[in-house]
C-alpha cells in the first residue's frame, strides 16, 4: 500500500516593497470599512498627502480630536499600524458599526467609541496581516490600544520604515500609519 504524504504550500516570500504594502493597506481599509460600516472610503492619491510625517500634518489638523487605534503584528515580519479617525468620524463608524444613535452613544461613553475604534484597527490590520501572510511572511497580532488627544505624534527609538497613507470618506480624513522595523 502507498502512503501519501501532503506537503504544504508555502508561498515564495517576496520582497515587502512599497508598492506590496500599500495594496495591502488600502485593499484592508476599503474592505473593512466596506463590509462593516457600508462607508466608502478611497486612497487619497495627492502626493503632499502621502508619506507626511507626522500623519496629522499642518496645525489646523493635528489640533482636532483624533481616535487612534493601534495593533502590532510579530512573526517574519514586526511592526505596528495606528488609524487614525477624527473624534466626530470614530463617533458616526461607531454608531454604525453598533446600531445605535447618537443619543444612545453619547449616554454609553468613550469606552465604547474606544473598544469600536479598537475592533476596526484590529480587523484592518489583520487583513493586512493576512494579505502579507499571503506572501510568506507569517504574523501574529497584538492586542488592540487606543489613544485620544490631539498634537500628539508616535517617535521611534528603534529604526524602522514608516508608510503614511491617507484615506477620505465622506470629507472625512482616516490616516493609516504604518511602522515595520527594518534590520539593525
Amino acid at each position: 500500500m502507498f502512503q501519501t504524504r501532503r506537503i504544504p504550500f508555502m508561498p515564495a516570500l517576496q520582497e515587502i516593497s512599497d508598492t506590496l504594502i500599500r495594496d495591502q493597506i488600502v485593499r484592508a481599509v476599503v474592505d473593512v470599512f466596506k463590509t462593516m460600516l457600508s462607508e466608502p472610503v478611497t486612497l487619497n492619491t495627492d502626493p503632499a498627502q502621502q508619506n507626511v510625517w507626522p500623519p496629522l500634518a499642518g496645525a489646523a489638523e493635528s489640533a482636532k480630536p483624533y481616535v487612534a487605534g493601534m495593533v502590532g503584528f510579530l512573526g517574519d515580519i514586526n511592526g505596528l499600524i495606528y488609524v487614525y479617525l477624527p473624534e466626530p468620524f470614530a463617533d458616526l463608524c461607531t454608531g454604525k458599526l453598533l446600531g445605535m444613535t447618537p443619543a444612545e452613544l453619547k449616554e454609553s461613553g468613550v469606552e465604547t467609541v474606544n473598544d469600536a475604534v479598537g475592533e476596526l484597527t484590529n480587523m484592518i490590520v489583520g487583513v493586512f496581516k493576512n494579505g502579507l501572510c499571503d506572501f510568506g511572511y507569517a504574523c501574529k497580532l497584538t492586542i488592540p490600544s487606543i489613544m485620544r488627544g490631539s498634537n500628539f505624534a508616535v517617535e521611534l527609538k528603534r529604526p524602522s520604515a514608516r508608510h503614511v497613507f491617507v484615506f477620505d470618506s465622506h470629507g472625512h480624513r482616516i490616516v493609516a500609519d504604518i511602522l515595520m522595523k527594518t534590520d539593525e
